[in-house]
């Protein structure tokens, strides 16, 4: 017995020096050679306990207990593989409806396209775990993205050396060019991981001083405001504000490595040659001669522009979307058949024409659109039509009237966008071809001088704007044009996630369908089962 309480004091000496090895070396992060010694002398003083108590040992494990025992401990050691094996080897299910804690699918597309690598370094702390798992997920998305964490409080000295103060703060390389990233969000990050991949930024410019859309405003609800609250259709009533909230689109191209801008061309200043793209958004009064030479003298030099012309607003701008073989027809288009919610003037697209812009949508819907129609083929243009309404839609040329006029109305399918490239080169050929065709000549068109360039003309500008920006596709289809025009297809589709409150939008038809179910059929089988089981029992 004295034999046995020896092994087993000299069994508990030797697992409390191993234990307290292991976990000064966990501590002090920088192992000795005493630690190292003490875990040695642990691990001795143990085999030697356990090899004098062998027969005790060996006694209690043919018992009862000893069974419960050995199948307790192998649990356990089952589980602490598990667990280990889980640090090592992640795997993730996001169960969140809006996959809150997952990377969004365009920015898992943008980083596979990544063409330059990017160093990241994220000082964080213990309350940034969350944030810590956002660059873990883009680092597993590509071999081009690497990140290093560290605390700044436990290596104060990484810190010091690369003039951190804060935790939080992300350092970003790629080649020579350096920056700092302070926000958490995935869009901050990804805007940061484009700017610094990328090297340049590109210029999105928006039109000023005619109504149009604020794209550093704000405000939700200052579109169009009818006698329910707020619609923007047919019949609506205009009221003019201050301000016109397009700041949602404005993120999403900063997102994108956009820098955004306004543009006035009556201030002095008519140069926009350091404009990718120019936006006019929704002008609600003519354009001055001057400012429609200045647009026009921009795409004959090779500039893009994203048309977004409102209906009945005669904009001055309607001859220059003709030279690239578009029409802007002055009408509202309704929508009996596939509408949004239950405004049959905000037509709603499920179906789109073949297009980098349209590639892999969701549904879209205009608040108050107008038709384009093709003119005759002109030498050097490309037109594709983007989107269309249904085949029950019509374009109404009343403002006053919701009623189809056969003879007056254009009936559907509709074009509501569309997009035209002028190729000067490509316009010589072809007028040679129809000119051997018509074995005549026919007049050059005006191409000397001309670059290429390209337009998207979209026959509404509410659909981008604060109120409906986030809501289904209106958002991707936005940045997709503007993509497309600045000739940056790689980053088509990527935009920042926004957390909005759930809900579900449904078309005329699905609100029609939902109420015959749930209302009228549902009920009707449960009264026809109803009386079935009371006849028979009758």
């Amino acid at each position: 017995m004295e034999h046995s309480f020896r092994s087993f004091l000299i069994l508990l000496a030797g697992l409390a020096c191993l234990v307290t090895g292991i976990a000064l070396n966990a501590i002090i992060l920088e192992p000795g050679i005493w630690t190292l010694l003490l875990q040695a002398v642990g691990a001795g003083l143990t085999a030697f306990g356990l090899y004098q108590l062998r027969s005790e040992l060996a006694g209690l494990i043919r018992q009862r207990r000893g069974e419960i025992a050995i199948f307790t401990v192998g649990v356990i050691g089952i589980l602490v593989v598990i667990a280990y094996f889980s640090t090592r080897y992640t795997v993730r299910y996001d169960l969140s409806e809006s996959r809150m804690h997952s990377l969004s699918d365009q920015t898992v597309t943008m980083l596979q396209k990544l063409e330059n690598p990017v160093e990241i370094t994220f000082f964080h702390d213990s309350g940034m775990r969350e944030t810590i798992e956002r660059y873990e997920l883009i680092a597993a998305q590509t071999d081009k993205v690497t990140v290093e964490f560290f605390d700044p409080m436990v290596n104060p000295a990484q810190a010091r050396m690369r003039g951190v103060q804060f935790a939080g703060t992300a350092l970003l390389k790629s080649g020579e060019r350096e920056m700092q990233v302070h926000g958490p969000e995935e869009a901050d990050i990804a805007n940061a991981i484009l700017r610094i991949s990328l090297g340049a930024q590109q210029t999105a410019c928006f039109l000023d001083g005619h109504g149009e859309a604020d794209p550093f405003s704000k405000e939700a609800h200052d579109h169009l405001e009818g006698a329910a609250g707020h619609s923007h259709g047919a019949g609506s009533k205009m009221v003019i504000h201050e301000t016109h909230g397009m700041a949602k689109a404005r993120h999403g191209l900063e997102a994108l490595n956009y820098v955004v801008e306004k543009t006035g061309l009556m201030r002095g200043n008519r140069s926009m040659s350091h404009c990718a793209v120019l936006v006019i958004a929704g002008p609600k009064t003519k354009l001055l001669p001057d400012e429609i030479e200045s647009i026009s003298d921009y795409l004959d030099n090779g500039g893009n522009v994203f048309f977004m012309l409102d209906p009945f607003v005669e904009t001055g701008l309607e001859p220059i979307v003709r030279r690239y073989g578009i029409v802007v027809d002055n009408n509202i288009v309704l929508d009996p058949l596939s509408h949004f919610w239950a405004d049959p003037s905000s037509p709603a697209v499920t179906r789109y024409g073949y297009h980098q812009i349209t590639r892999g949508l969701p549904l879209t819907f205009y608040p108050g659109v107008r038709s384009l129609s093709p003119t005759e083929k002109i030498p050097g243009t490309s037109v594709v039509p983007l989107v269309n309404s249904s085949q029950e839609s019509f374009g109404e040329s009343n403002p006053e009237s919701v009623r189809f006029d056969a003879g007056q109305d254009a009936a559907g399918p509709l074009t509501l966008m569309v997009t035209s490239a002028l190729r000067p080169e490509q316009a010589v050929e072809e007028t040679a071809l129809l000119s051997t065709a018509s074995e005549g000549d026919l007049p050059s068109p005006v191409i000397e001088g001309r670059a290429n360039s390209r337009i998207v003309v979209i026959g509404d500008s509410d659909f981008a704007t604060n109120s409906f920006f986030h809501l289904l596709g209106n958002g991707n289809i936005f940045l997709n044009a503007v993509n497309f025009l600045a000739e940056q297809e790689n980053l088509i589709g990527i935009e920042p996630k926004t957390y909005d409150p759930p809900r579900v939008n449904l078309t005329n038809r699905q609100m029609k369908g939902v109420f015959v179910i749930s209302v009228v059929l549902i009920p009707a089988l449960l009264a026809i089962i109803g009386f079935a089981v009371w006849w028979r029992q009758r």
